[in-house]
């Protein structure tokens, strides 16, 4: 193909600078959604709250999660991933500095609402921007690098806002966190545009983004038209059956941790980092594995999928994580679980502009995210209500192993035999 005659040296690189955005940006979003989770040993003695109140308050991020993702899949789409993401980072970062106000379990609750709802809008806004700036086969590998934002930004909470919380406060965690959130906004603001309109971009690699079917229509499609196809229910039902188990290691891991080995707010950083590093190789690791296999000339379904059956087989042993004796075979265990659950997303997520029009990938991002969130709601209050009764996390490790496969199960279902969308 002619794109393969054009060296790496003549196509350029601007395109990766985006994905460093895109990177940054995430890792905020995990700091700022990280910084309760961290926290909630303290603010549980503080505050007083029991475990179920603690599981409502996580129902009130994701509720509000799942009704931005609709509202932000929409919005991006009909207004573009500048506009969108800029409005989004602003929502939450007042969102997460409006914590340090809360005094009771309500107070918290109405923070985390307008935390999810504006951090609804960072994945619609990337997904959308990789499959504007990257060709297919390079669309999971810069999926899985910006999503390691998610692990960076998990694995940075647990160093800075113990340290924020000693030396100032715990309120000064949420305020400094959040406030980070405008200075990339600025950068965001100066450096996004649209291949075609960056004047950065050599035309050698504007060539090299394009060189993938380019659409010609830019009219809307409407979310019940999206409904009707195979496709958009492939990341439905990926989103609905795996991203309660990230949640549940988001929100509950420094409290499992805190339950299990007795580790106090200062002694929970080497375990979650050690955790957090290994999830960053998964969620890196996943997207270049399936990019390698499209290289290579393996069709891209299957690629996507034969990534996805490794990472759901790597979840089966956090069974055992929550009986483990020894702290540092949960860590291992539940850092493989993890890393995997990122390999399975990165592509999860290429599947959607692999299947679908650039037109609806907010939208379908959306969609995905709102059955992702309503079951991350249902799991939540499930969890504190099991905690709350037993003091045993058996019960959701064990709902946690299969959760992959089958999803991967259904997903293979539902694309077998389908083809891109071609509206």
């Amino acid at each position: 193909m002619a794109e393969n005659k054009i060296s790496k040296e003549k196509v350029g690189s601007y395109r990766w600078t985006i994905c460093a955005l895109l990177f940054v940006g995430t890792t905020i979003n995990y700091i700022d959604r990280q910084v309760l989770g961290i926290l909630a040993p303290l603010l549980q003695s503080e505050i007083n709250w029991t475990e179920s109140e603690y599981g409502w308050i996580v129902t009130a991020f994701q509720v509000t999660y799942a009704v931005g993702f609709l509202v932000f899949g929409w919005f991006i789409d009909k207004y573009g991933t500048k506009i969108g993401y800029g409005v989004s980072i602003t929502i939450w970062s007042i969102a997460a500095m409006s914590h340090a106000l809360a005094k009771t379990p309500f107070g918290f609750g109405a923070a985390r609402a307008g935390l999810g709802f504006g951090e609804a809008g960072s994945f619609p806004a990337s997904i959308k921007t990789i499959a504007e700036w990257f060709p297919q086969r390079e669309r999971a590998l810069a999926i899985g690098i910006f999503n390691s934002g998610t692990n960076i930004g998990a694995l940075t909470a647990p160093i800075v806002v113990p340290w924020l919380t000693m030396m100032y406060g715990w309120q000064s965690a949420f305020i400094m966190t959040g406030a980070i959130g405008f200075l990339w906004l600025i950068g965001w603001i100066l450096i996004y545009e649209k291949p075609e309109q960056k004047k950065r971009l050599s035309s050698a690699e504007l060539t090299y983004i394009q060189s993938d079917k380019q659409e010609t229509s830019t009219i809307k499609i409407p979310w019940v038209q999206l409904l009707k196809y195979r496709q958009t229910w492939t990341f439905i039902v990926g989103k609905f059956l795996t991203d309660p188990i990230w949640w549940f290691y988001l929100f509950w891991l420094p409290k499992f941790l805190n339950k299990t080995y007795g580790l106090t707010i200062t002694e929970l950083g080497l375990p979650l980092v050690v955790i957090y590093l290994m999830i960053s190789v998964g969620s890196i690791g996943g997207g270049w594995l399936s990019s390698l296999f499209i290289r290579q000339g393996t069709a891209v379904m299957k690629s996507r999928e034969l990534v996805m059956l490794l990472c759901g087989t790597c979840v089966l042993p956090i069974i055992i994580a929550s009986q483990a004796s020894n702290l540092w075979l949960a860590v291992i265990l539940i850092g493989l679980a993890a890393a995997s659950h990122q390999g399975f997303a990165a592509n999860l997520y290429a599947l959607i502009p692999d299947m679908l029009p650039k037109r609806a990938v907010g939208s379908v991002t959306g969609l995905g995210g709102v059955a992702g969130s309503i079951s991350g709601v249902l799991f939540s209050i499930f969890v504190g209500y099991i905690l709350e009764w037993t003091g045993s996390y058996i019960l959701p490790f064990l709902v946690a192993a299969p959760s992959y496969l089958i999803a991967l199960g259904i997903i293979h279902l539902l694309a077998k035999n389908v083809k891109p969308v071609d509206l």
